[in-house]
């Protein structure tokens, strides 16, 4: 499928099909992966191409409404009222999701909200959440009636370690009977999360296949260093005081191990430029 914004090529004949389980999806920014996942969401539709969500077309207004029951999607700003408890906000979203009985509701909301941990907190104002607490809601409201996709953008940003490692916890368990998309910038959430990576730049998908196989695109590419090495395509110092090398190695180079963030980089073409960034 393809999108454009007013002549800008958003995304370029992606094809891209869905299983049971984490799939990772990173790029830099203005790849093209808030554009795929509102297009997955919904939100907007492809210029050309088909779609299918969960056995449904939402090209039609009934199979778009079809999938929205079906789907949970946590954007990258959920669009929090600061004066809503966190039972409010979720319920709030249960309601737009056609809830009409409200002790149904309300016990799908409680359930939920346990799901990611705020049981004790469901009283509390969102502008008294960390933020932690607060993408946990986020992912509460986007769990009501138990979605079989579940589409994430950005779902650990800003968190502490503690808070990521959390939400890597709840994510995972959510990936263990249903699809997840995950979009991020933070290659270990997807070295920890993923079976499944796919790379996406300038609105085309440059890579898909496992956090491993990604890895692997550097091997051979990566040199240790005691001095800058001008011809690399990336490189940094190290915490032993070494330089950490990607591109194609002098001969004689003490070769490392590559990582899924050696591989992702090199799949880009080194550090992304300015205009990426």
């Amino acid at each position: 499928m393809s999108l454009t914004y007013h002549r800008t090529v958003a995304l370029d004949e992606v094809s891209l099909r869905l299983d049971p389980g984490v799939t990772g999806l990173l790029g830099p920014n203005g790849a093209g992966k808030t554009t795929l996942l509102r297009v997955l969401a919904t939100a907007i539709r492809p210029d050309q191409g088909t779609l299918t969500v969960l056995d449904d077309d939402p090209g039609s207004v009934r199979g778009r409404t079809a999938v929205r029951r079906k789907l949970g999607y946590l954007p990258q700003s959920p669009g929090f009222h600061p004066g809503f408890t966190a039972f409010e906000f979720v319920d709030y979203v249960a309601i737009l999701r056609e809830h009409t009985h409200r002790a149904a509701r309300h016990q799908e909301v409680r359930r939920v909200l346990a799901a990611v941990g705020l049981s004790d907190v469901r009283g509390k104002r969102i502008r008294a959440l960390s933020g932690g607490m607060r993408q946990r809601v986020a992912l509460a409201a986007a769990l009501v009636d138990d979605p079989g996709f579940l589409v994430l953008d950005e779902p650990t940003v800003g968190l502490d370690p503690e808070q990521r490692i959390r939400f890597r916890e709840l994510i995972a368990e959510a990936g263990e009977d249903r699809t997840v998309l995950l979009s991020t910038h933070q290659t270990e959430d997807v070295a920890m999360l993923c079976r499944r990576v796919v790379v996406l730049a300038h609105g085309r998908i440059e890579f898909d296949g496992t956090p491993a196989e990604l890895a692997e695109q550097a091997a051979g590419r990566v040199w240790a260093s005691t001095a800058r090495e001008p011809a690399a395509l990336a490189g940094w110092r190290t915490g032993t005081g070494e330089f950490r090398n990607l591109g194609d190695p002098p001969d004689g180079a003490r070769l490392l191990e590559p990582t899924l963030e050696d591989g992702y980089l090199l799949t880009l073409g080194g550090l992304p430029t300015k205009e990426d960034a």
